[in-house]
């Protein structure tokens, strides 16, 4: 499908230097590892999205393009180098995602609430926001997360639940709405945040469904950007939708109650992060 002017980047030069600095410390990016269409511009600022727990996811979504082969060990150097990586960078503002790691206990909680107090000695002024997998549920593993007191708590419901056996096949919609639910319930303060793809099928009404999903949770910030097919294997676009729309949604979203809402086709969950949280 030809791609229309609205989603193309533009493109961006000088990201060497952070690329650089990347590799230095030997740290992972969502950037990079999903092949998002905006990582020229967020390295030019400079910032990045830290992917901790390895490059290899044990879901198979079908939007992903992240690395499906074997996970590796837990690397407990990691948390100390994301932080010492934020610290060159000067970030004001530091998100950390990472690949599902169904294989642990935790799914790797205590390594996000370790690189989050990482993060904290070094960057004490920053904030800091985490963007979790699903923990399968688990409200331990989540409490575990909550606990090192990140600013922000983000987790995506991605799509709507018709097409989550496609989209999403190891997750329950159900399952996500409840974990942003219970991270409100838990720390009622808490900023939490979520995040969905249009033009992989979905209908408009389906959308404004998912909305009212994520206010009754209780979710502070949204994202809604236009789904980019990453690489061949991936779940084809089905429609490049018109900007128009992002605009309908964010306005039917602010009436539902959200704090802030970012929604263009360009718009990605970590991108501009700073700005969303700076806003308020």
């Amino acid at each position: 499908m030809r791609q229309p002017d609205w989603v193309k980047a533009n493109a961006f030069k000088n990201t060497r230097q952070t690329k650089q600095l990347l590799r230095s410390f030997k740290l992972n990016t969502v950037c990079e590892e999903a092949r998002c269409p905006n990582r020229g511009h967020c390295f030019t600022k400079p910032t990045a999205t830290f992917m901790i727990l390895g490059n290899s996811c044990t879901r198979t979504c079908g939007f992903c393009s992240v690395n499906r082969s074997h996970t590796q060990p837990v690397d407990n150097t990691e948390p100390e180098r994301v932080a010492q990586a934020a610290h060159t960078l000067g970030l004001k503002h530091v998100v950390i995602t990472s690949v599902t790691r169904d294989d642990l206990d935790d799914g790797g909680a205590e390594h996000f609430a370790t690189t989050v107090n990482a993060v904290r000695r070094y960057l004490p002024d920053a904030t800091i926001e985490v963007l979790t997998p699903d923990f399968k549920g688990d409200t331990e593993a989540l409490k575990t997360v909550l606990e090192a007191s990140p600013d922000v708590f983000n987790h995506n419901v991605e799509t709507v639940p018709s097409l989550y056996p496609v989209v999403r096949p190891q997750a329950q919609y159900d399952r996500s709405l409840r974990v942003l639910r219970t991270a409100r319930e838990l720390y009622p303060d808490l900023k939490t945040k979520s995040g969905l793809m249009l033009g992989l099928g979905e209908g408009y009404d389906e959308c404004l469904s998912v909305l009212r999903d994520l206010a009754a949770t209780g979710c502070c910030f949204l994202t809604i950007g236009q789904y980019m097919r990453p690489g061949k294997d991936n779940l084809p676009v089905v429609e490049y939708v018109h900007p128009d729309v992002f605009v309908r949604l964010k306005d039917a979203a602010v009436s539902m109650g959200f704090e802030f809402v970012a929604s263009a086709p360009l718009v990605r969950s970590s991108m501009n992060a700073e700005e969303m949280i700076g806003s308020l």
